[in-house]
């Protein structure tokens, strides 16, 4: 059996003259997996993620990295909060410099890494959050979804194996959300493990692929999102409500609409089940629809405006931070900022082309996604990647590959 990267094991801890926080907490979290700690407000998560990087230490019992217990003298604590970063609910509390560069560089310096290193680190930092141009800016003079990716950065410029996130979401508008969300589906997607604490059910549903459900210091259940939600006596006691999909596909199957099956975790997979069970299939009326994919960091904007004025694409979609940037640099106007694969999946399947606009490992994400759409649904839909360079030489044509 393979060694979880994390171990909380039989964790108890309590705060000053307040009842117990975490009364004999066990989990495991997996390398690479993207884990969703839920449950209402006072359940413990929050205190809970504390403790995996040594911010709180506990009463009793014991928390393991790697398969080793936390030590908690100085040196130790430094070498493991490099290795899990934790971004907390408010990046107000994070943010401690002047300037978004300074804050960014603060723990690349205090890892002692020279000035070269920690100029690449902020840079690379930055630029994979977005935040390009913002270095000299004041943080308080920035939007919560950008102090909250400053924050993300200022993590990820020491390079750690697993990010922490408490309320990712919280306080920021749905646009943000939808943002900071796809980020940390780039980050888990570039191997790193992810664990966020929520209250919102749906959001771990769709996102998460294990779910820790906590209420009252304890942990109620653990497993894939669609079996503990399914459970409505479990919610019942956490105090929260079903997923809107999972509740109306429950509901469904009880009363014999729809067969059983795995639950669908997005509007995609629901509407295929349901054109399964009336068609036998998924059909694409008319002929499937081409999906054709941009790599923003190789890719110059000449081509994807070609295809907008041939009208081949009636789609567009940016997936991304960077994507996004090169989309408003571009003055590309985008349909989808968020759901961006499902979405052009969904035109696809009615007929409809379009083109999905990424970066980095995102495009093979990409590629990956549909592929295995592909194979579940047995509707076969074709991705075409683009290609141009950045500035094309004299005489040269840039076309689809």
């Amino acid at each position: 059996m393979t060694t979880p990267l994390l171990e909380v094991d039989n964790v108890t801890y309590a705060y000053p003259n307040s009842p117990a926080a975490l009364a004999g907490v066990s989990a495991r979290i997996k390398a690479g997996s993207k884990t969703a700690l839920v449950g209402p407000n006072g359940a413990g998560k929050s205190t809970l993620l504390l403790m995996l990087n040594g911010i709180l230490r506990p009463t009793s019992g014991e928390v393991r990295f790697s398969g080793r217990p936390l030590a908690y003298d100085s040196r130790s604590l430094r070498e493991l909060r490099r290795r899990i970063g934790f971004v907390f609910q408010n990046p107000d509390v994070q943010i401690i410099a002047p300037t978004v560069e300074a804050d960014v560089a603060f723990g690349p310096v205090n890892l002692g890494l020279p000035p070269d290193a920690v100029r690449r680190a902020v840079g690379d930092a930055l630029g994979y959050v977005g935040l390009r141009g913002y270095e000299k800016r004041p943080p308080h003079h920035l939007s919560g979804g950008e102090k909250k990716r400053v924050a993300i950065a200022g993590i990820l410029a020491m390079e750690p194996a697993v990010l922490v996130f408490d309320e990712p979401t919280n306080t920021l508008d749905p646009a943000s959300s939808e943002e900071v969300m796809e980020l940390l589906d780039e980050l888990a997607s570039g191997g790193r493990t992810v664990l966020v604490s929520t209250h919102d059910v749906e959001l771990a549903y769709r996102w998460a692929d294990s779910v820790i459900l906590m209420e009252r210091g304890r942990v109620l259940a653990r497993g894939p999102p669609e079996e503990v939600f399914s459970d409505h006596a479990l919610l019942a006691a956490a105090r929260l409500k079903p997923p809107a999909l999972l509740d109306l596909y429950n509901e469904l199957d009880l009363r014999g609409v729809i067969d059983r099956g795995a639950p669908p975790k997005s509007v995609l997979e629901f509407i295929d089940r349901i054109e399964q069970q009336m068609h036998g299939h998924a059909p694409a009326r008319g002929g499937a629809g081409t999906i054709y994919l941009c790599n923003a960091d190789q890719t110059g904007g000449g081509v994807i405006r070609r295809l907008i004025e041939q009208g081949t694409v009636e789609h567009i979609g940016a997936m991304g931070t960077r994507a996004k940037e090169f989309a408003n640099r571009e003055q590309i106007l985008l349909d989808y900022t968020y759901g961006v694969i499902d979405k052009c999946i969904l035109k696809a399947l009615i007929g409809e082309n379009s083109l999905i606009i990424t970066t980095g490992g995102m495009v093979e994400h990409v590629r990956r996604r549909i592929g295995e759409y592909s194979a579940e649904s047995g509707q076969a839909l074709a991705v075409i990647p683009m290609q141009e360079q950045v500035s094309p030489g004299p005489g040269r044509e840039s076309v689809p590959e």
